[in-house]
């Protein structure tokens, strides 16, 4: 069973993110701290709008923070955030094979199903599994045992493509295959996510001759 990131990974998102962030305490006349950035991001939506309401001290309700943000972001990903090169060339070459894929997103569920119907990406997956659905965040081992339980595979016969490299631990631990994808976001720590990976790509486009 194959596992697919989105954001960072599939899609060229996380330059939105930070457009957001920007955005939402820029209206309260606040900035994004490099430390608040990296904890919020790939982070599930509810425990990302419990931090920000705790770290800026916001009157905000976590709801209204996360109505706000999938305000803010859902029309890039209805129709402006591109897929990282290679993207739908592998996925088909995998579908191709016959093997069986899926997402396992900590985006908001209506943000992903926008990317996915713009980039008509839905053929390629059985279903799209959603790590906020399970109240855990993508660094916790125990989602990825939950996901290969869900689709019914054992944790050693799953690989997870992934960018964030606290979740290719996790999913390491877990015991995932885990190939490690290369995005800008991550730039300063692309040497956590290397060690933490067991394979690590540049871009997607490196996978394809061996497919």
């Amino acid at each position: 069973m194959i596992f697919f990131d989105l954001d960072g990974t599939l899609l060229d998102s996380n330059g939105v993110w930070l457009n957001v962030d920007n955005e939402f305490l820029g209206r309260r006349g606040l900035k994004p701290t490099q430390e608040y950035v990296f904890a919020v991001g790939h982070s599930i939506f509810p425990v990302a709008a419990q931090y920000t309401k705790d770290y800026y001290h916001l009157e905000d309700s976590p709801q209204s923070i996360m109505d706000e943000w999938r305000a803010l972001a859902f029309d890039s990903y209805s129709h402006t955030i591109p897929l990282k090169p290679g993207a739908h060339e592998l996925l088909a070459l995998l579908q191709l094979q016959g093997h069986r894929m899926t997402l396992l997103t900590a985006s908001h569920p209506d943000l992903c199903h926008a990317a996915v119907t713009h980039h008509k990406l839905s053929p390629y997956f059985e279903e799209l599994f959603f790590a906020q659905d399970h109240g855990l965040e993508k660094r916790d081992p125990e989602i990825y045992r939950i996901a290969a339980a869900h689709f019914g595979v054992s944790p050693a016969h799953c690989v997870l493509l992934e960018d964030a490299p606290d979740n290719c631990l996790a999913a390491r631990n877990a015991g995932f295959t885990v190939i490690g994808v290369y995005d800008d976001f991550y730039e300063t720590r692309w040497s956590e996510v290397v060690q933490n990976s067991h394979h690590s790509v540049k871009t997607l486009e490196e996978l394809l001759p061996f497919v």
